[in-house]
């Protein structure tokens, strides 16, 4: 699959991609390797017009009268996304959340390398959790720095998150998955970093939403 990119990407495409790699990823895994838009549509809920000018937004796939090889979607779909470049990250708060994401084995199964977790909590620094030792906040940004880790995952308290966002930026760790239900106000100069703000509560409240209407 090859990217035109004389086109700018619709922020809705590009935010369909990992639904798009979770449901392929599932069909092979079932040995399922043909599929056609039409019945792609019917798995995602998503029209097989639309489908199609998304997957056309990344160069097209597929063939007339044959549909999608799901491998060599899945594939291409793995490239654009990062999957296969293995970014690494660490988190950053090892309260419940913390240590359940450590536990899930969501990166692994996305190609995200898990390298260390962090506290700020003397009771919880030297603990362990999902295989890991949990080190001391102090150590988090000499870590990042030597082991050039791409994400940091933010599951701190509110007060804490912005002085720790900042100083692991200033380390080199160019994305940040923040769950602290705050925005980031990352300060650095140094260009390319990225965030995605975790509002669990915006989700439930989206929800409320629909079935309210």
């Amino acid at each position: 699959m090859r990217r035109n990119k004389s086109k700018e990407i619709p922020a809705a495409a590009a935010h369909r991609l990992p639904r798009y790699y979770r449901y392929l990823t599932e069909l092979v895994k079932n040995e399922r390797y043909r599929i056609s838009s039409g019945e792609l549509s019917k798995i995602m809920n998503v029209t097989a017009s639309q489908i199609r000018q998304d997957l056309n937004c990344f160069g097209g796939f597929g063939q007339q009268g044959y549909g999608y090889n799901t491998e060599i979607l899945r594939s291409g779909i793995s490239r654009i996304l990062g999957v296969e470049r293995e970014f690494t990250a660490v988190i950053a708060g090892t309260g419940n959340l913390g240590k359940t994401l450590a536990k899930s084995g969501m990166f692994a199964r996305r190609g995200v390398v898990l390298k260390a977790l962090f506290d700020i909590d003397p009771a919880v620094i030297d603990s362990e959790a999902g295989g890991f030792v949990v080190m001391d906040i102090k150590e988090a940004a000499d870590y990042c720095r030597d082991n050039k880790i791409d994400i940091a995952v933010l599951t701190l308290p509110k007060d804490e998150t912005n002085a720790v966002a900042n100083i692991l930026a200033e380390a080199g760790v160019k994305g940040f998955w923040n769950f602290s239900n705050m925005e980031l106000e990352i300060k650095t100069d140094k260009p390319g970093i990225k965030v995605q703000n975790m509002h669990m509560g915006d989700s439930l409240m989206r929800l409320c939403f629909d079935l309210n209407n």
